[in-house]
This record gives structure tokens, sequence and C-alpha cells, in this order.
């Protein structure tokens, strides 16, 4: 019997978070939560990260507007990574205005980087930089 008890936070304060298109499957972004963030998720089913950069809780779209609704919930064997499926309202999850963070393309015998898929938004008005 499988016992079920959701993601350990005793391993790591941070544990990280991919985050998925529910309806197309895509990567969007990778980010990482902490027990509040995961808690605050649970909550309100609005998906909320741990920034290590600004060191507080990042609510997914609180300046840009696009937010992510959660769908669905899973985590890894080890119970420290999750993987979030969402709705990604607004089109991009990524800060620099694409729909994934993971829009560079790296050529596995040339080393050449390709930047695929176009932007949504500005981010220099997005975010008023």
């Amino acid at each position: 019997m499988l016992e079920i008890s959701g993601p350990d936070f005793s391993k790591s304060d941070l544990i990280p978070v991919i985050a998925q298109d529910v309806t197309s499957g895509d990567v969007l972004m990778l980010a990482y939560m902490n027990a509040e963030a995961y808690a605050e998720t649970m909550r309100t089913g609005r998906v909320c990260y741990y920034s290590r950069s600004r060191q507080k809780l990042w609510r997914k779209g609180e300046e840009s507007g696009n937010v992510q609704e959660l769908k669905a919930l899973f985590y890894d064997c080890d119970a420290d990574t999750l993987l979030v499926k969402v709705n990604q309202i607004g089109g991009a999850a990524c800060h620099e205005g694409f729909k994934s963070c993971f829009f560079r393309q790296i050529d596995p015998q040339s080393g050449a980087v390709t930047v695929i898929g176009e932007r949504v938004f500005d981010p220099k008005v997005v975010y008023k930089k």
C-alpha cells in the first residue's frame, strides 16, 4: 500500500516545480515553492511560487496579469519535485514575454541557438522597466 502524503519540505525548504500547459502539454517554466507557497496554491487554486531572487512569495501574474490557474498537481517518487498543470491566462508564462521560458533551442551538433516562438507581450511595457 502506498502512503499518500504530498511533497516533503523536510528535505529542502524549496522544491522545484515544473509548470505545464494543461491543454497543449507545453512545458512553460521551472520555478520553486516553499511550504507557504504550496499551501497558498492549494488554498486559492492560483499558482504561487517562492522567488529566490526576491526572497519572497511570488504570486504568478501579480505584475503581468499572466496568472496560472491550477488544474492538476503531481509530485514525484521522492516527493521532492512538483508538476503543476495549469491554465496559463494571458498566453505567456515567461517574464521575457514568451509563452514558455524555454524559447531558446540549442542545436546538439553545432551548438547554435535559435529563438523559437514569438513574443506574446513586450516586457518593457508590462513591467514598466
